[in-house]
């Protein structure tokens, strides 16, 4: 299976969990900034609302990022953190004690915006500026019940923000697994060739990848049942396992195909370790009608912007493995 040179690599499980309520907090946040612009402009205090106006702008930034760049998540998190802080503590000076409730809110929001570790201190400096501002915590007496909420909800908010990011990265590790073999699957493969791509560069014929897949796959299935053919997915991921090397990645990309990624100096290291991998799989791969072979198809990294250009490379070399009879090993000519 050939994928689209120059297709976008699907976003990872985390970012599009983390986009969920920056989507929604975001034009919440500036559409609250614009209408409390507007109501300052009409109790005629312009500096007021020039800087809610100020506040407003960043926001705007914030769900533009969020909607349009998702490789600025980060960054639009950041953007909305801040301007809520700076947002509550102009309204707490405006409003008084009839900001709190909007303190409330961007105490918890924050937590699901950016990390802990920057959650935590905008919390607690919006904290410190509503003490500091006369009428909102102090009114003349300290208002405990508000100051008791606020220390109940920032230490929700850590918590219930601490579970969430756990369980972001086990469901990350979930979707990047193969359900039957405990391998990477595909989206863990694409991702790691777009880094590696990222990297490479330097170090042009490093990295070669490796497309193999099971000889006569589908016999096996119609001739023993889809049981058997599934044994030997998981047969041949423990071989892969055991014989590649520390440096190498090994993926199911799909059906009865598996990728290595491996580190490779030279066409005659990787025809060596290429025919390693097969001969070992031939001693060792057995089913139910007798020896299993493998055909592999390799190729060098040669400087591709794209990894299905790279991939498409080594897929071609596969075919002719098998146009060759099968159990054999065919390595891609490097690009004139």
């Amino acid at each position: 299976m050939k994928p689209a040179a120059g297709s976008p690599t699907p976003s990872s499980l985390p970012r599009e969990l983390r986009s969920a309520p920056l989507r929604t907090i975001a034009p919440v946040a500036t559409l609250a900034l614009l209408a409390f612009a507007g109501w300052l402009a009409w109790q005629r205090l312009p500096l007021q609302a020039l800087a809610a106006l100020a506040c407003a702008v960043p926001a705007v930034v914030a769900t533009w990022l969020v909607h349009k760049r998702a490789a600025q998540l980060s960054s639009a998190g950041l953007l909305l953190c801040l301007v809520n802080v700076a947002g509550c503590l102009l309204a707490a000076g405006e409003l008084g004690h009839r900001a709190l409730p909007w303190s409330l809110l961007t105490l918890m929001a924050n937590f699901f915006l950016v990390h802990n570790r920057i959650a935590t201190p905008a919390n607690l400096l919006l904290v410190a500026g509503l003490l500091l501002i006369p009428g909102v915590l102090r009114r003349p007496a300290l208002d405990l019940q508000a100051l008791v909420v606020m220390a109940l909800i920032l230490g929700f908010g850590f918590r219930f923000s601490r579970r969430l990011q756990g369980d972001r990265t086990r469901l990350e590790q979930l979707a990047s697994l193969d359900e039957l073999t405990g391998l990477p699957n595909r989206r863990a493969l694409e991702k790691t060739l777009v880094q590696q791509i990222g990297s490479a560069r330097n170090g042009r014929f490093r990295h070669a990848l490796v497309i193999l897949d099971i000889d006569h796959f589908k016999d096996v299935n119609d001739h023993y049942g889809h049981t058997a053919g599934d044994n030997a997915l998981v047969e041949l991921a423990a071989i892969l396992r055991l014989e590649l090397r520390e440096q190498d990645k090994v993926f199911r990309f799909g059906g009865e195909e598996f990728v290595i990624l491996a580190e490779a100096g030279s066409r005659e290291s990787l025809a060596s370790f290429t025919e390693r991998v097969r001969e070992s799989v031939q001693q060792l791969l057995h089913g139910p009608g007798g020896g299993i072979t493998i055909s592999l198809g390799a190729a060098m990294y040669a400087g591709e912007q794209y990894w299905q250009d790279w991939f498409s490379r080594a897929d071609a070399a596969l075919y002719l493995a098998k146009g060759n009879g099968r159990n054999s090993v065919v390595i891609a000519d490097d690009p004139g």
